[in-house]
């Protein structure tokens, strides 16, 4: 969102208040990717994510499993042993929705893991970023995802961001 707010002021301002300032253009994208810490970090989180996915699925194998015994014991069964059966096949189903939502929800463990694996990361690409454009006097620092059509690859500072930070 800031991105596109500051890439509209610039719109804006005009083409000779553009040229005032030193602009660079980087790709953080490419940048993080490229960092051996960063691959580590989401090998990490990634292997999590599957493990915690394959106990989600298991939980939900053995909900379908407990239904299916209940359909085929429906008939055998009477009302309270129905009920009996429905409520615990629905505490189950419970349960798997909130440690599916404990796990990746917006507040869960892999959201927590990520920040306390990447931001470290992010933190010294942020930095790196900073020193390298107040030691050369540049005004601003593009992000290339943001709204950026065209850039002409003289203002591409990436590999000098990437070397910094190695």
């Amino acid at each position: 969102m800031k991105r596109i707010v500051l890439s509209m002021m610039l719109v804006l301002l005009g083409s000779l208040a553009i040229k005032a300032q030193k602009s660079i253009v980087i790709d953080i994208n490419y940048i993080m990717e490229n960092l051996d810490s960063y691959k580590k970090a989401q090998e990490q989180l990634d292997q999590l994510s599957a493990s915690w996915r394959q106990e989600i699925s298991e939980k939900q194998d053995q909900i379908k499993g407990l239904y299916n015994k209940y359909q085929a014991d429906q008939v055998l069964l009477n009302d309270e042993m129905r009920h009996q059966r429905e409520d615990e096949i629905t505490a189950q189903e419970k349960g798997v929705m909130e440690l599916q939502r404990s796990k990746f929800g917006p507040e869960g463990e892999l959201f927590q893991k990520r920040k306390e694996l990447v931001q470290p990361i992010q933190d010294k690409v942020y930095a790196a970023i900073e020193e390298y454009a107040t030691s050369r006097d540049y005004d601003l620092v593009f992000d290339t995802s943001g709204s950026i059509i065209y850039v002409n690859p003289t203002y591409d500072k990436t590999e000098d961001i990437l070397k910094k930070v190695q």
